[in-house]
């Protein structure tokens, strides 16, 4: 077995395998002190001794010690330790990426069929399942972020959170686009090498903090590819009114509002960290180039083509926990006697 680089993935569980065992074994303390309160209200010592001289203190002992060694290894069971390193392939079709996807009411305008949310849903629908060999993460925005789906390498649970995403996902108005890089940068594992987004919006930033975001998140890694769904020409917005009809989206002044896709905008996103921007295009050609452009980014910067991976050992800390748990519950608190087998 290999034992290199030993280490625990998810090291905030570690808590639990120090705070656990002294919270129980105060709770036993005190049990223990109320349990002989409780006999000396009803019986005298005399009685008491006669009482517990099956009982062994020492067996007690035992049998809470051994479930607070469980509950120590419960804790470093969640905290992931690993050791080894499984090596895989490092091409991008095996790396981690968290797709971003607009939701606002502006991905309804109708300048790609059959509107700009449902043609960008497609695109990522059809790259997925064509291309996927990573983990995949779907990440939706407004006015705010949500994760809809962690990183994953189960297509269909991703592909179920995919189509279940519409304007009305999230709540809040607007177009945070830095907000959304944000929660999705969270949404990738801080040992990555690289961190690759794929945003796709009409680039509408109306809170402008895309590109200050952008440059903030390029230095820990991260590698934003925008893909523009719409056109530079725009269109109307149509949303059911209150009657339940069809009816353009208009301003505070009454006017018809037209949106248009913003390139400028999510050029500056993309090369504020190393990556690039395209247009969706009408079968979603935007994604292929993204794919194309991080291969020749590898190639660019020499990277191997294989990446390692700490090795899960977590299962030998739930072994040890049950076995403990199994020890303490066969261990009896009675003191063995003269002619007991």
């Amino acid at each position: 077995m290999d034992f290199s680089h030993p280490h625990f993935e998810a090291t905030r569980w570690l808590w639990l395998a120090v705070v656990a065992p002294l919270l129980l074994a105060w709770l036993h303390r005190r049990a223990a002190v109320k349990r002989k309160q409780q006999l000396a209200q009803i019986a005298s010592p005399r009685f008491v001794g006669e009482l517990a001289a099956s009982h062994s203190p020492a067996r007690r002992r035992i049998k809470n010690f051994l479930l607070l060694l469980a509950f120590a290894f419960a804790g470093i069971a969640l905290a992931r330790p690993q050791w080894g390193e499984l090596k895989s392939s490092g091409q991008w079709l095996g790396e981690d990426v968290v797709f971003v996807l607009d939701g606002s009411y502006s991905m309804l305008s109708t300048d790609v069929r059959p509107n700009r949310l449902q043609r960008a849903k497609l695109a990522i629908s059809n790259f997925v399942r064509a291309h996927g060999r990573g983990r995949v993460g779907l990440v939706t925005f407004a006015g705010g972020a949500f994760l809809n789906c962690p990183l994953t390498l189960d297509y269909d649970a991703f592909e179920n959170a995919l189509q279940a995403v519409d304007e009305k996902t999230i709540p809040i108005p607007g177009t945070d686009i830095g907000r959304a890089l944000q929660e999705a940068n969270r949404a990738m594992e801080k040992t990555s090498r690289r961190k690759l987004v794929v945003l796709l919006t009409d680039g509408e930033d109306l809170e402008r903090g895309g590109v200050a975001t952008a440059k903030t998140l390029g230095t820990n890694g991260v590698v934003v590819f925008s893909v523009g769904v719409g056109s530079p020409a725009g269109s109307e917005i149509q949303m059911l009114n209150p009657a339940g009809q069809m009816d353009y989206v208009r301003d505070a002044k009454g006017e018809v509002v037209r949106s248009r896709l913003d390139e400028k905008t999510l050029a500056a996103i993309a090369q504020a960290t190393g990556g690039n921007y395209y247009p969706l295009g009408p079968l979603g050609e935007g994604l292929a180039k993204v794919r194309s452009a991080v291969e020749t980014l590898d190639r660019s910067a020499e990277l191997k083509h294989s990446r390692s991976r700490g090795i899960d050992r977590y299962y030998w800390a739930v072994a040890v926990m049950l076995a403990l748990l199994v020890g303490e519950s066969l261990t009896g608190t009675r003191r063995r006697q003269r002619g007991d087998k």
